[in-house]
Order: structure tokens, then sequence, then C-alpha cells
């Protein structure tokens, strides 16, 4: 790498340096499933997880959340609550109950902003609870966080159990 000239000093740009993708952890692009009804936020998340290094999967309701939970097997979930068919409380107790995917990191991404609503999905199993509107930048560091520590093995969620 040749250096540059600037202010009588040789110096490197730091723009020649390879630096990884967010969400490329080594080479392998991870994988995020978006449970959201409205299509535009979906589109959105889409383009600027995708240009992010994340591979993006969508569902746009509860049922189909779960079912592409189950034969996908994403690394993190993103989910709103407010969904048709089956809400994301319902869809987060669902997929912590179930040994195949209670491990399984979810940040919920809802307009409930209440300290109630937060405390549900806390309580649901959520990984971490994120109110709309949203900085992008802000959502893909909290997600950065969530698969960092689920990759050291620093959050795990044990299946619950009937009357727990």
């Amino acid at each position: 790498m040749v250096p540059y000239r600037f202010c009588n000093q040789n110096v490197t740009p730091w723009r020649l340096f390879r630096v990884p993708a967010f969400g490329t952890f080594g080479s392998v692009r991870k994988r995020i499933l978006v449970v959201e009804d409205d299509l535009e936020l979906v589109e959105l998340l889409k383009f600027n997880l995708t240009n992010a290094g994340f591979a993006v999967l969508a569902a746009t309701n509860g049922a189909q959340g779960l079912e592409q939970a189950r034969s996908q097997s994403p690394d993190l979930i993103l989910l709103d609550l407010m969904l048709p068919e089956l809400d994301g409380l319902g869809v987060c107790e669902i997929l912590r109950r179930d040994t195949a995917t209670h491990s399984m990191p979810i940040i919920i991404l809802t307009a409930m902003s209440s300290q109630l609503a937060r405390a549900a999905g806390l309580d649901a199993g959520a990984n971490d609870y994120i109110t709309k509107p949203f900085k992008v930048k802000d959502l893909i560091e909290r997600m950065e966080i969530v698969l960092r520590q689920t990759d050291a093995g620093g959050v795990s969620q044990v299946p619950l159990q009937a009357g727990q």
C-alpha cells in the first residue's frame, strides 16, 4: 500500500483498509426475519438491513412469522406486536416454548411505547424492545449487540413450561 502525502507526512488513508460490513460476523451473513404487517416498513428494513450486510426474510402476519421462524431458523427476529392472525406477544411466547426456537433472539419493534407494553414484551421473552419511530442506525447497533451476546452464549432463553 502506497502512503499518501498529507501535511508533509506519509499517511496511509483509512479508506484503503478493508472493514467488514455490519451483519457479516466473519464471512457468514446473519439472517434476519422481519415480522411486520406494514409493507412500506418491511421494504425500508429490507433495503437498509441488506445494505448493512444482513440477509433478510419477511412475514406479514404472526402465523407466517411462526412458520418462517421454524423453517428458516433465522439468526434474529424483528417482531411487531400489532399483527394480524396472531399478535407479536403470542408469537414470542410460542417461540420461547418451542425447544427448536427457544434460543432465537427476538427484538420487538413496535409503536406501543407504554411501560406496560414494554414489560409485557420482555416478559414474553424478547431480548430487546425498540419503539417506532426509530433510527435505522440505532436499530442495527442494537441488533449487533444482541447477535454478539447470542454468539458468545450470553443471551439464552429457557423454554417456558406450562404454569410459568
